[in-house]
């Protein structure tokens, strides 16, 4: 049976409730990942769920500097074949409060100085990238999140107290740490995206070259500089994303409760038909480096 993994942004830095608990340290030709991933069985699924904190248990590594490539080549050698990851971002929209949580299905890349690839060095891939997240993944994670916290009378205007949950949208990824300037701010709202965050990028590609499906649910905690009367501070984002923390978490637990075991999708091929460098010009360590990952097509 496949693992899941489970990439914990702002705000989320312990696993869900595991039985047979084991933390595992995990040398990566990438460096160190974020921490060491914690892998245990999610309730009586029989499913097995690998854990990391993306910033590290304590926060202690900015978006810019995260090791991005070394935390998803660790869960790539952990078993890892889907992977539902959560962020902490700010609103682009009137309708999008913070306390929405939303599953964004497409990304525009503001970052500058990432390494956004795990290949180089002798090999060449050309990874097809036009829907950053998994479709059907996508589909999932929102009918979990609607069914776990979701407000079944939100369609009719009234709200009993459950979630917003909204699928689709698009989050433009800025470099960080910084927030953005207002005339940003403003041109991405222009643009008519959704969110603004600072760690969608490299993450969604790398998940992809490693053929991992792989989705998000964002957790909104501010209106970023936009709106006259918001000026973004790191108070109110950890007061929202705390906020945030547990209905973020009933929506991934239930997206694992209810992914069928046998599930597969074209993430899990996308390496086919995308190494443009023959296998014997590959240099032997560069083939060494990345076996685990492209093994299958060399």
């Amino acid at each position: 049976m496949s693992t899941i993994g489970f990439i914990g942004g702002s705000g989320i830095y312990d696993a869900l409730p595991l039985n047979d608990v084991r933390e595992v340290e995990f040398d990566t030709p990438y460096g160190e990942p974020s921490d060491a991933v914690t892998i245990g069985e999610f309730g009586d699924t029989g499913r097995e769920v690998a854990f990391l904190p993306r910033h590290g248990s304590n926060h202690g590594v900015s978006p810019t500097d995260l090791p991005y490539r070394a935390n998803m080549y660790a869960l790539k050698k952990a078993g890892v074949t889907h992977v539902f990851a959560s962020n902490a971002v700010g609103s682009l929209k009137e309708e999008l409060p913070p306390g929405t949580l939303v599953v964004p299905d497409q990304i525009y890349d503001r970052t500058k100085g990432r390494d956004l690839s795990f290949y180089g060095d002798g090999v060449v891939v050309h990874q097809p990238f036009a829907d950053p997240y998994s479709p059907e993944l996508v589909d999932h994670l929102t009918e979990a999140a609607e069914s776990a916290v979701g407000d079944d009378d939100e369609r009719d205007g009234d709200t009993d107290g459950g979630t917003k949950v909204v699928k689709g949208g698009t989050y433009v990824c800025i470099e960080g740490p910084q927030y953005s300037t207002r005339a940003e701010s403003e041109f991405y709202k222009a643009q008519g995206w959704d969110l603004v965050g600072m760690t969608a990028i490299p993450e969604a590609k790398l998940a992809r070259e490693a053929e991992i499906a792989y989705a998000t649910i964002a957790g909104v905690t501010d209106y970023d500089v936009w709106k006259t009367d918001s000026e973004v501070t790191l108070e109110e984002v950890l007061e929202n994303a705390e906020r945030n923390q547990e209905a973020i978490k009933a929506a991934v637990e239930e997206a694992i409760r209810t992914l069928p075991e046998d599930h597969t999708c074209a993430a899990h091929s996308a390496l086919e038909g995308t190494v443009n460098t023959p296998t014997e010009a590959i240099p032997a360590d560069t083939r060494d480096r990345v076996e685990p990952l492209l093994g299958d097509y060399l």
